[in-house]
This record gives C-alpha cells, sequence and structure tokens, in this order.
C-alpha cells in the first residue's frame, strides 16, 4: 500500500507538469508524422527510367557514321543517352548524373570511312558496375558499325564502281541495316538490375516510425520521472523517507512503479494512435504487443530509476536522459532498420535493448510473425531491466541519509 501511495504521489507530480503532455503526447504523436512522411519514397519509384545514363559527345551529328551510331543508341533498352557538349557532360559525369561520356572525335567520320585509324572514347569509371556495364554494352554497336564500314569499302574494291562513294555509301547502309536489324532479334537482352532493397516499411511508412518512435520518447518521458528523484534529494524528502518506517525496497519500488506507469500509458497512447490513426496493426498480435510494452517499461523504468538516483541536479537528468535517447534511439534501429547498414554499426546496435524492442514489434508488424517471434525479445529486455535495477539499487544504498 505504501508503495501505491508513492507511486501515486510521484504520478501527481508529473501530470501536474504541463510539460510532461508535451514530452509524453505531443512530440511523439509529432514525430511519428515526421518520419513516416521520411519513409514514405523508402520504396523508391517503381517507375523510375533505370537505364544507364550516358552523355554522347557528338560536335558532327550530321556525319554519317556519328548519326548511325547515335541512333542506334538513342533506341537502346539498356542505355538512355542524351547529346551533351564536352563540358556539360563532364560536369554531369563528376556529379553523378552520368555513368559515362562518349565522346566521338571531329572527323570521325571521314576519317573511319577512309580506313584511317579513328578512336572512340569512353570515360567512365572502370570501377563501378555501370562503368563495366557500359562497356561492354558499346562494343556491340561499335564494332557493328565499324564491321559495316569495313564491308562497305570492301565492297568498293571487289566491285570496282564507277562512284566509288556512293557504292561505299549504299553498301554501308545495306550493312548496317543489316546489323540494326539482327540487334533487335539478340539472343541476349542485357538489363540494368540493381540488389532491390526490400520494403522494409513492409507497405506502410508507420511500420518503422511508429515503433521507432514509441521507443524513443519512452526513454526521453525519463526526463519528469527522473527529476523528482532529483527534487526529493535536494529537499531532503527521499532522505527523511528512508529514516520512516518504510523500507528502501519499496521506495525504491515505489518511485518505479510511477516511472513503469507512465511509459506503459504512454507506449499503449501510441501503440492505439498507430492502430486507428496510421494503420500500423499491431492488434493482429495483441499479446505480443503487449509483452514488449510491458518488459519495454520496465527497461525504461530501470533505467529512469538509475538516472534519478544518480544525477544531482535536474539539468543532470535531462543530460543523461538525452544521452541515453539517442545512445539507444541511434544504435537501436528506432530511426532506420539495422538491416540496412551492416557491418559492426549493425552488430553493436543488435545487442541494444532499444534493438530487441523493435525487432520485437517488427516481427509483428513488417515480418508477419507470430507470437513465438517475441520471446526473445521479451526475454532481453527483462535481463536489461534488472541489470539497469540492481545498478539503480546499489546507487540508491548509497544516498547520504
Amino acid at each position: 500500500m505504501r508503495i501505491l501511495d508513492l507511486a501515486l504521489k510521484d504520478l501527481s507530480q508529473m501530470f501536474r507538469d504541463k510539460r510532461s503532455l508535451l514530452f509524453l503526447v505531443a512530440m511523439p504523436i509529432a514525430f511519428t508524422f515526421f518520419m513516416g512522411f521520411a519513409y514514405r519514397n523508402a520504396g523508391g519509384d517503381p517507375n523510375a527510367d533505370t537505364r544507364i545514363p550516358l552523355a554522347v559527345v557528338n560536335p558532327e551529328p550530321d556525319a554519317v557514321l556519328n548519326k548511325a551510331l547515335v541512333e542506334r543508341l538513342e533506341t537502346s533498352t539498356s542505355i538512355r543517352a542524351e547529346s551533351m557538349n564536352e563540358e556539360d557532360a563532364m560536369n554531369a559525369f563528376y556529379k553523378g548524373d552520368m555513368a559515362g561520356v562518349l565522346k566521338i572525335p571531329v572527323g570521325f567520320s571521314e576519317q573511319a570511312s577512309a580506313g584511317k585509324d579513328a578512336q572512340i572514347q569512353l570515360i567512365a569509371d572502370a570501377n563501378s558496375a555501370d562503368g563495366q556495364s557500359l562497356y561492354q554494352l558499346l562494343r556491340v554497336p561499335i564494332s557493328q558499325l565499324m564491321g559495316a564500314v569495313e564491308v562497305s569499302r570492301e565492297s568498293v574494291d571487289v566491285v570496282n564502281a564507277s562512284d566509288p562513294s556512293a557504292e561505299q555509301s549504299a553498301a554501308f547502309e545495306l550493312a548496317w541495316s543489316k546489323w540494326t536489324e539482327s540487334s533487335k532479334v539478340s539472343l541476349v537482352k542485357v538489363e540494368q538490375e540493381v540488389a532491390k532493397s526490400s520494403d522494409w516499411t513492409g507497405g506502410n511508412p508507420y511500420n518503422q516510425s511508429s515503433p521507432g518512435i514509441l521507443v524513443q520518447f519512452a526513454i526521453f518521458g525519463l526526463v519528469t520521472s527522473g527529476q523528482i528523484l532529483v527534487q526529493e534529494k535536494k529537499t531532503r524528502t527521499l532522505q527523511r523517507l528512508i529514516t520512516t518506517a518504510m523500507k528502501p525496497w519499496e521506495i525504491v519500488m515505489g518511485h518505479m512503479l510511477a516511472m513503469f506507469t507512465v511509459t506503459f500509458l504512454q507506449t499503449m497512447m501510441l501503440v492505439l494512435f498507430g492502430q486507428w490513426v496510421l494503420k500500423v496493426d499491431y492488434l493482429r498480435e495483441p499479446l505480443g504487443v503487449l509483452l514488449i510494452a510491458v518488459t519495454l517499461g520496465l527497461w525504461i523504468a530501470s533505467m529512469g530509476l538509475l538516472i534519478g538516483v544518480t544525477a544531482k541536479e535536474e539539468q543532470n537528468v535531462i543530460l543523461y536522459a538525452m544521452i541515453a535517447m539517442f545512445l539507444f534511439s541511434a544504435l537501436g534501429g528506432t530511426w532506420f532498420p539495422l538491416d540496412v547498414t551492416g557491418g559492426a554499426f549493425a552488430t553493436i546496435g543488435r545487442a541494444m535493448p532499444s534493438a530487441w524492442a523493435m525487432n520485437g514489434l517488427q516481427n509483428i508488424l513488417i515480418r508477419g510473425l507470430g507470437l513465438e517471434s517475441v520471446w526473445t525479445a521479451v526475454g532481453m529486455l527483462l535481463a536489461y531491466a534488472v541489470f539497469f535495477f540492481l545498478l539503480a539499487v546499489w546507487r540508491f544504498r548509497k544516498i547520504e541519509i
């Protein structure tokens, strides 16, 4: 009964403070909308042009060979060719807007037709997938172009025509048209295909933002409750309480019960808000969500108790709560899924209690798993709750009477 009285006293103090409503209600809802809006385009545009962008520098667009080559590139299903001057093409390449630049030198058509050396230059990152793809994709039309030129030149020699220029032109047109025709029946179709990141929002951007903000602001909501403990220490209310018939563990449990109640109520409010307003389907596994909410509340309350007994001033509570919020939120995947980070960041992040809370909720919301998928998360959150509680009790015993 004395535990309950102490908890009710703390709750009364918290809810009389108007700032509590800001941190516990208004800000979490506002940030949930904001983050959900930011995740809205996470799946990308399914109608986007995925062809590899190539800038074509063509100083003589009316030259026969130049025209033939550019027309072929413009009909490509793998390359998106755009004609530019050299300066714009290089700027676009350096900015990453173009995967490569194809430079056709001045006099290329005339020199190639005469059998002289004429070299087209491709500028691309040889180490990138796009750069290597461009090199392979351009080999075919350029080889066919030069093959048609060679055929036309040999045709003139064989026929011994009275008008070599007209004969060469006709032979080139015929050879090039045959290459163009055969290209339309290519046996292998090359497409740019990138590894499609799975839709980590599960079709609803609030599947990430709602549980993420829920966990994040559960931590930040400790500010008010932690400050009550600090005020009690500064006014020596806590020291006098210790000298009463109330046992130390009852004092600890009373304060912790208040913190747990606040965190749990805030969590359930955000769960219901997510369910009814944002269409986040928490209720497809209500018992699983309830278990996560309870164990999340125990961990947060234990950590809040530790902050309260450790801090000496109200400012210290805000500082410690902010550090905890940013540390556990950023590393625990509340802002973005750890699956998209990888490496050491994901490995460290998955050990965070916030990551276990997120994993348990997202198993239900995004992965469509059942109750059995949250037991590990529940166990880990309980373990963290016990760890922080023992630390808090240890610090509480060091309070001077």
